[in-house]
């Protein structure tokens, strides 16, 4: 980890943030990957279009992806942003195994491979 790269949060304690609302899930996987299967609660930020001004400022962002490399990335550029992030470690991989839901982009049951 690099002095720019924040710790990674545990699916845990992400959960805790995201269900009391402290936290937003933010995946930056490509338009297929997230078609295939995505946390439900997820907002859609490819890492190729991060923008940080369109990110709510009060709440911590989680990023993800399909296993975490990415979501480090996107996290690393969104504190140099000036916003809270963390990356999701395990990423969506780590979201399946561990029985969290997936959906699709069209609502139905998701995947990630």
């Amino acid at each position: 980890m690099t002095a720019s790269e924040p710790a990674p949060v545990t699916l845990e304690d992400a959960r805790r943030l995201l269900e009391s609302g402290e936290a937003v899930l933010v995946d930056v996987r490509e338009p297929d990957e997230w078609e295939a299967g995505h946390a439900p609660e997820a907002l859609h930020h490819p890492i190729g279009n991060l923008d940080p001004s369109t990110l709510p400022p009060d709440v911590e962002i989680i990023t993800t992806c399909r296993s975490g490399g990415r979501g480090a990335r996107a996290a690393a550029a969104l504190c140099d942003a000036g916003l809270p992030a963390r990356n999701l470690d395990g990423g969506m991989r780590g979201w399946q195994e561990s029985g969290h839901a997936l959906e699709r982009g069209d609502g139905s049951p998701g995947s990630v491979s």
